[in-house]
């Protein structure tokens, strides 16, 4: 059943058997008071000279996120983002000028999937929200299970993962389902928003028990399917290993990292390691042409070089601010934090260049570079365009 899921909880338990029996859950955790059981409180503002001027390029307000996570979406030369009380707008990417903003009608708890002329939303009780370009409703889909996942589109697909454990691909035009992929859910996961990618008419996926899956956007059909993370431990809060964030892909490597887990790299073409390093982290990592960045459940902020895996730097002033994903953005990393910090860290020794703070609210989603901005959304509702002078 689906009262199985707390939503209060971090870490939800999820029934093997698509949602049919109960289970144990872990009250104590949630995301939005502490994405990890720890008693340090978080590092305090490191002072430091700004060597790298910060402008807003704007900022918008669009409602709050409750107890879910939403990410903005870049395509078209407009970012796409939504909100738990059911506003879905897109804004012009340079200006931050709403191109239409709507009522989607229902509640939301996942989004924003998105093309140029297409965005997806999840609503209450799985059920799925397609919009035209001009923000006309095109369809209504309904998922086996609720959606925490923000939906993917590409390939004339929108990719949706339910709480299930189960991987649907409808039809992007009339929103008939094209196929779907189901694995069993360990007794206990994260509830997080684990992510897919679709590059080359592939989507990776990333999944609990910490595996990546490779599948064929046309069908479906399991390519192959790697360890990020191998679940272990005297318990089942021990062996909590899920695959976090989306996974990047670079060239011929696809990465991600898993909670309890690794980093690791891997072949696109077939699954092959190319490296692995042990790093656990609840949130997802950020990859370019030289480096992978990844923050830790401790809030340790780490570069490793892309081709081997070897470590460039860390950073470990930022402990236990509960980070976000990151993002490569020019000479620098970007990453917000709880209190709505976000912190740009130097690309080549991971040293403070400057810091700002939209708002109070957590920024818990990944941010997205959109041209010339980067975009962050924050719990409470602000979604901001930040740029370097």
């Amino acid at each position: 059943m689906q009262s199985a899921v707390i939503k209060a909880a971090k870490l939800g338990c999820i029934a093997a058997v698509v949602l049919t029996t109960g289970c144990s859950t872990i009250q104590s955790l949630n995301p939005f008071t502490g994405r990890t059981k720890t008693k340090a409180p978080p590092a305090a503002l490191v002072e430091f000279t700004n060597s790298m001027a910060l402008r807003t390029a704007w900022q918008v307000s669009i409602g709050g996120a409750e107890q879910f996570i939403f990410s903005p979406v870049q395509a078209g030369g407009s970012v796409f983002a939504a909100s738990a009380n059911g506003t879905v707008t897109r804004l012009d990417a340079a200006t931050g000028r709403a191109e239409w903003r709507i009522d989607a009608g229902s509640k939301l708890t996942a989004g924003v999937g998105a093309d140029a002329d297409n965005v997806v939303v999840a609503g209450q009780k799985g059920v799925l929200l397609a919009f035209d370009g001009a923000g006309r409703q095109r369809w209504k889909g309904q998922a086996s299970s609720e959606v925490l996942s923000a939906p993917v589109v590409g390939g004339g697909l929108v990719l949706i993962r339910s709480v299930d454990n189960r991987i649907s691909a409808f039809d992007l035009a009339s929103g008939t389902r094209k196929w779907s992929v189901q694995r069993s859910v360990p007794v206990l996961t994260l509830r997080n928003a684990p992510g897919m990618t679709i590059d080359q008419q592939i989507a990776y996926v990333a999944m609990p028990g910490g595996r990546l899956l490779a599948l064929t956007l046309n069908t479906g059909a399991v390519l192959w399917e790697a360890a990020v993370g191998d679940p272990k431990g005297a318990t089942e809060l021990e062996r909590i290993s899920d695959t976090s964030g989306a996974p990047v892909v670079v060239g011929r490597d696809v990465c991600a990292v898993a909670f309890q887990g690794r980093v690791a790299c891997f072949d696109v073409a077939n699954g092959a390691p190319r490296w692995s390093k042990p790093l656990s982290s609840d949130v997802g990592i950020a990859a370019d042409e030289r480096f992978v960045f990844a923050a830790d459940e401790h809030g340790v902020m780490s570069a490793l070089t892309r081709d081997s895996g070897a470590s460039v730097w860390r950073n470990t002033q930022l402990g236990y601010r509960r980070l976000s994903a990151p993002a490569s953005f020019g000479r620098a990393v970007a990453i917000g934090d709880a209190q709505g910090y976000i912190h740009f860290l130097s690309r080549e020794d991971g040293a403070f260049l400057s810091r700002t703070q939209p708002d109070k609210g957590a920024i818990i989603a990944a941010p997205v570079v959109a041209g010339a901005n980067l975009v962050f959304q924050t719990q409470s509702g602000t979604v901001v365009a930040l740029t370097t002078e």
